[in-house]
């Protein structure tokens, strides 16, 4: 297969070949021979040097700010592998690698990637060429690296041409995570995507929800922003503002854009927390110039940055306020520590790093702490080789172990034993001795299925080729006058909640509550939010729930409405009540009052029946139709007194039910009665033929009495069988229940109600004829009395029963029933027990005579005078000149003369004795 070869250039520099690059050789930063060589990608220089000479030469420049952080990833990945190499766990197949700076820049880290791709033991380092990579052994067989997501993405994406692993310690942009873009690519941390859920449980547990945003213009301060973004937006967070930062110091408008985020910071009063996604140098930058702004807020560190040792000692740092973070998390690294003790007695030959590094002590031996770091951070390789000529070395033992950011070394750790474990799968059955042994791609399937048990815990890599471990919550803390980074909690990743060590640990937590940094108030239980003219959902207004709604927590975007119609709630609730239930209960003093009415009225035609009873032979019972007509008049009115019973307490389909139909047939059988009597009376006492002949027709008491009634009774079962009554919740009034009867059908209700009012008029125009009988015999002129006070009770309840709602509902019906039930009986028998008790000497026989004798003579005269009436041609009819009727005791019969003006004298007769009895005994 044909192939092209592509060379490696190396460009000089400087004329010192310490730095300078004269061959592929002098590109390395760190090596060690091995049989199986693993490469390494960290950013030990922050930055790389520009000038403008020759800018548009293809020179990789030399670079400045050295990072102790990244420097000591490098060291814990040698002491890794020289711990493995110990170790038994390769069985005598040693380990080499060979670590490379990036320089934080994509273009040196492509020049690094594109040596690795090199085919093993090429003299020329030459990249092959070929459609087929299957058998194809490059220079190393799995990387390191990198320091960071942006260059992680470039630099994986050259690595999958052949498949090579890429194990990331610290690169965590989510879009790593995809297997399509990325399938070499592993990593030894959580994504961004736990650290920015991480961030926004904190933010949403301590009440925040308007914050700010600064990230770095690359690849990885933007995947970072927009994964952030979706969380908070999830989590009702919003992001005031956002600032993005050049990625490179050298960018020219670095500090400008610094001083606008600063001001930025300043204006936004409201804003109380910042989530800062950068790395170490520029927030160093940012911090230095927010201190001189005395800038003080809530920092939300990301894992780039939380644990830096160098960030937490510049000066007056504690003035910036609380800073929290998200750091990985570390293990065991004691063994680590004196390594670096021990570090000063190491070779510095094939470690250009190392060197660096003692150079560095040397130049900066003479400044303080912080000076010292600042100091080793600013210079360059360039200014270092000058000024390194005339210095010692010295040595500073705790310099590097005070610098330990344990997260990171931890991961670089198990990066390194990831690939070392997945190695030691290929090498079963094969000489590893020999580098052809097995291809980098082989060793992709094998990695996938490593499982490392580190602190008696299983880890692997998961589907998407990320180590589900979890963060530690890292507080600052001003101890001793110095800031100290503290574990505050663990995060649990798969769990989404904080682990507590113990409770000074969660008091710490729950301090960072006091902070405000919201857009508006917290909207307290029993209100809810109101969305304003701001694009942020978090700016809002704060208004009561209306009624029969509430809102329990704080911040509601709605306020639940109360589940049924047996709930309520008053504006501005928290929770619902239960309605009260209302309905016309026995205890209530206005159904005591009734009630007492309706037995006061049981008690009365009790009373009326024991008076008849006594009094049965007596003229003024015989009058009144007889006992029998007398006990089913007085039963009816005790059932209707009866029947308000069932208006009171609890309403049940029963009571609903019996109500109106006892009711209505108890009445109707009392009409029925009564206008029996009334015809029995009017039949007696009428002397026209004509309306003798149509009474006599009419007058069949029982079956009167049985059709009356019966017709209710049948207007009733239809009533009870098609609309029946049913007890019913009345939601009109807001915050109670009325429980009463629903009667099913107006109509129904309407037609009863009218049936017995037909009757009434009936028995009320037949009363009104006979209103002039004999005084004991009256009894029309009291039945007249009586109908009219059912028919005004009943005319001026219909429009009150209409407009009268709630408990006292029943109560009208009572009122109407027991108003129409005593005025009927009053009017009937209350004038004749007042007879029968009070004017005994009237309610004899012949006492009774002598009034129908009476009667019968004005009964005649007013005959004749009706027929002079007639007869005469003359309308006017002034008195007649002589009325009177000579009767005697004894005699048969008496004379009367009327004498109408211009007319003769016109006698009239006097009902003979005989025919008076006759009346009688007819009543």
């Amino acid at each position: 297969m044909a192939f092209v070869s592509f060379l490696i250039p190396c460009f000089v520099v400087s004329t010192d070949i310490a730095f300078s690059c004269q061959n592929a050789a002098d590109f390395v930063g760190a090596s060690s021979p091995g049989d199986i060589v693993i490469g390494g990608l960290f950013a030990v220089h922050s930055e790389m040097l520009h000038t403008e000479e020759d800018p548009i030469k293809p020179v990789i420049q030399n670079c400045a700010g050295f990072e102790i952080q990244v420097f000591l990833q490098t060291l814990a990945m040698i002491h890794a592998i020289e711990t493995i190499n110990n170790s038994t766990l390769l069985s005598g197949v040693t380990l080499g690698y060979e670590i490379y700076d990036t320089c934080a820049e994509v273009t040196k880290a492509m020049a690094s990637a594109l040596r690795f791709l090199s085919k093993f033991n090429s003299s020329e380092d030459a990249v092959e060429f070929k459609c087929n990579y299957s058998d194809y052994i490059p220079r190393i067989k799995a990387v390191t690296g990198a320091s960071y997501s942006e260059v992680s993405m470039a630099v994986s994406r050259l690595l999958a041409l052949q498949l090579i692993p890429q194990v990331s310690p610290a690169s965590s942009a989510e879009i790593l995570s995809d297997k399509i873009r990325f399938p070499s690519f592993f990593r030894t941390i959580p994504s961004d995507f736990h650290q920015t859920r991480a961030m926004t449980h904190l933010i949403c547990e301590s009440g925040w929800n308007w914050i700010g945003v600064i990230a770095t213009d690359d690849d990885n301060g933007r995947f970072a922003l927009e994964s952030f973004g979706v969380q908070a937006m999830v989590n009702n967070v919003c992001i005031a503002f956002k600032e993005m930062l050049p990625a490179y110091l050298s960018d020219s408008t670095f500090h400008t854009k610094v001083d606008h985020a600063i001001e930025k910071i300043v204006k936004e009063t409201r804003v109380n927390v910042i989530v800062v996604f950068m790395r170490q140098f520029h927030v160093l930058k940012l911090f230095k110039k927010a201190i001189e702004r005395n800038v003080n807020k809530i920092w939300i560190a990301s894992d780039n940055w939380s644990a830096a040792v160098k960030i937490s000692t510049i000066p007056n740092i504690r003035q910036l306020g609380t800073i929290v973070g998200f750091g990985f998390k570390s293990g065991d690294i004691s063994s680590f520590q004196d390594f670096l003790r021990n570090l000063h007695e190491k070779p510095t030959e094939n470690n250009k790093f190392l060197r660096e590094y003692i150079m560095l002590l040397s130049v900066c031996a003479h400044l303080e702490y912080h000076d010292f770091q600042t100091c080793i951070s600013n210079q360059s390789q360039d200014d270092l080789l000058e000024d390194v000529e005339n210095k010692h070395q010295i040595w500073r033992d705790n310099f590097l172990n005070a610098n330990i950011e344990p997260g990171f070394i931890q991961s670089t750790r198990l990066a390194v034993y990831a690939i070392a474990h997945a190695i030691k799968g290929q090498c079963k059955n094969r000489n590893c001795k020999d580098p052809s042994a097995f291809t980098p791609w082989e060793l992709l399937e094998e990695l996938k299925k490593v499982i490392i048990i580190d602190d008696d815990k299983e880890v692997k890599f998961d589907s998407n080729g990320d180590m589900s471990t979890s963060y530690d919550v890292l507080l600052w803390k001003e101890i001793d006058g110095h800031m100290e980074i503290t574990t505050m909690a663990e995060y649990d990743a798969e769990k989404g909640d904080f682990v507590f060590k113990d409770e000074e640990k969660k008091k710490d937590f729950l301090n960072l509550k006091k902070v405000q940094s919201t857009c508006s108030q917290h909207c307290r239980p029993g209100q809810m939010k109101k969305v304003t003219e701001s694009p942020h959902t978090c700016c809002y207004e704060c208004v009561y729930c209306p009624e029969n709604h509430y809102s329990n927590q704080t911040d509601m975007d709605y306020c639940y409405q109360c589940n049924n119609k047996t709930y309520w709630a008053p504006i501005n609730s928290t929770t619902c009540y239960k309605k009260t239930i209302y309905f016309l209960a026995w205890t209530d003093w206005f159904a005591v009052f009734l009630l007492l009415l309706s037995a006061f009225g049981i008690v009365l035609v009790l009373s009326i029946c024991v008076i008849f009873t006594k009094n049965l032979n007596t003229p003024v019972v015989k009058a009144s139709g007889g006992l029998t007509v007398c006990y089913i008049i007085l039963f009816s009115h005790f059932l209707i007194f009866l029947s308000t019973i069932f208006f009171i307490d609890v309403p049940t389909e029963f009571k609903c039910k019996t109500r109106q139909a006892l009711f209505g047939i108890s009445f109707t059988l009392c009409i029925s009665c009564i206008l029996i009597k009334s015809l029995k009376i009017l039949l007696a006492f009428s002397f026209d033929p004509k309306l003798q002949n149509f009474l006599k027709c009419m007058y069949k008491p029982v079956p009167t009495v049985v059709t009356c009634t019966g017709i209710q009774v049948v207007i009733c079962t239809f009533w009870l069988i098609f609309r029946t009554p049913f007890v019913n919740q009345n939601f009109s009034i807001p915050r109670a229940i009325i429980l009463e009867c629903n009667e099913g059908s107006i109509i129904a209700f309407g037609i009863m109600l009218g049936y017995i009012a037909a009757l009434a008029f009936i028995c009320f125009i037949f009363a009104f004829k006979g209103r002039k009988l004999p005084e004991n015999y009256n009894e029309a002129k009291f039945i007249t009395f009586g109908m009219l006070i059912y028919f005004i009770a009943w005319i001026v309840f219909i429009p009150v029963y209409a407009t009268t709602f709630g408990k006292y509902l029943p109560a009208v019906e009572i009122i109407v029933v027991l108003i129409s039930n005593y005025g009927i009986l009053c009017c009937t028998f209350l004038p004749k027990c007042y007879i029968i008790i009070y004017k005994q000497e009237t309610n004899t026989k012949s006492a009774f005579l002598k009034m129908l004798y009476t009667y019968s003579s004005k009964s005649a005269g007013s005959v004749a005078v009706s027929q002079v009436s007639l007869d005469s041609k003359s309308s006017s009819f002034r008195a007649p000149i002589s009325d009177s009727c000579k009767t005697d005791k004894n005699s048969v019969n008496g004379n009367c003369q009327f004498q109408v003006p211009g007319q003769p004298l016109i006698k009239g007769k006097v009902l003979p004795k005989n025919a008076a009895r006759k009346r009688v005994s007819s009543i």
